[in-house]
Parts: structure tokens; C-alpha cells; sequence
């Protein structure tokens, strides 16, 4: 019979991982030693697998170190896509959603939605947005999801009381 394995306990690859992008350093130092490897001798194709990236990405790393050294190896700022929406749009997102209610828009309802975002932001800026690419931008104006609750006025508060303490009495009880 072989040995076990040695693991790690207490945290999970993906946690492991998650701490190379949390701090620059050590994703600097990753690189760097991906670079090390390469000047050794070690192709980027074999290396690929073992930083879990592509043999293209290790061969970027290598070209910028060779020509602006340790900058080279950190990441530009003002990457991706531009967003559509420009600042004042996005401030007056916010303060939309801070201040104003749907009803005020004509809509029938008192709570911002998704898809009324989105046709809020049609109407008021002529940008037509997908559902999550909205919840991606309220996530990035510091908002979160927040699943309302039902109110109903109609409702007998002293009916549902009893209705509860009935439900207590009879909780556990077979026929």
C-alpha cells in the first residue's frame, strides 16, 4: 500500500487561488517565477498546466519582463470593456434609486426591478441593457440584491395571530 497524498485542510483550491489575485505581490511573484522558469529552460506549453493559463499568457509575461522589467509583469489599469453608461449616467442611476420610487415613473409598482432598470435607462438614456449586465452595474454602484417581502393590506393582523398560534398548538400532532 502507497501513502496518502498529502492535502491541504481548511481551505479549498479555489480559496488558495483567490489569494494570488488578493494581493498584487503575489501575483507578481507567480509571474516572475513563471519567467524564472522560462530562462531555465522550461517551454511555456509544459509550464501552462502548471500555472493554470495559457502558454500565450506565460510568452506575454517573458516579452514585457524583457522590455520594462518588474512593471511589465503587473496589470495595466483600464482594462476591458468601456462601460456605455458615463459617469453623470451612472450618478443619476444612483441617486435614482436612492431618492426616487417607480410610481414617480409611472410604473405600477414601488420597488426597482431588473427590468425596470432597464427600461428606465432605455427611455432616459437610449442604452438598451440585458438583465445581468444591469445587476452588474448596480453591483458596481455598491447596491446589492434584495429579495422584498410581500405585504398585503388587505390582511387581518389578529387573523393571522391566531391563525399562528393555532399552527403552534397542532404543530407535531398526527391524525
Amino acid at each position: 500500500m502507497g501513502r496518502k497524498p498529502l492535502g491541504v485542510k481548511g481551505y479549498s483550491p479555489a480559496s488558495i487561488r483567490a489569494l494570488f489575485n488578493s494581493d498584487d505581490k503575489y501575483k507578481i511573484g507567480l509571474r516572475l517565477y513563471a519567467v524564472y522558469q522560462v530562462s531555465l529552460g522550461q517551454p511555456s506549453r509544459k509550464l501552462e498546466e502548471l500555472y493554470n493559463t495559457s502558454f500565450k499568457q506565460i510568452t506575454n509575461w517573458v516579452h514585457r519582463f524583457e522590455q520594462e522589467g518588474l512593471e511589465g509583469l503587473r496589470d495595466k489599469p483600464g482594462r476591458g470593456r468601456k462601460s456605455r453608461l458615463t459617469e453623470e449616467q451612472r450618478s443619476a442611476l444612483s441617486t435614482l434609486l436612492l431618492e426616487a420610487s417607480p410610481l414617480d415613473y409611472g410604473y405600477n409598482t414601488d420597488t426597482w426591478t431588473g427590468p425596470l432598470l432597464i427600461d428606465w435607462i432605455k427611455n432616459e438614456f437610449g442604452i438598451p441593457f440585458k438583465k445581468a449586465q444591469v445587476y452588474n452595474i448596480l453591483n458596481s454602484l455598491g447596491f446589492s440584491y434584495q429579495k422584498a417581502r410581500g405585504f398585503y393590506p388587505e390582511a387581518d393582523p389578529e387573523a393571522q395571530r391566531t391563525f399562528k398560534e393555532t399552527l403552534k398548538k397542532t404543530a407535531g400532532k398526527s391524525c
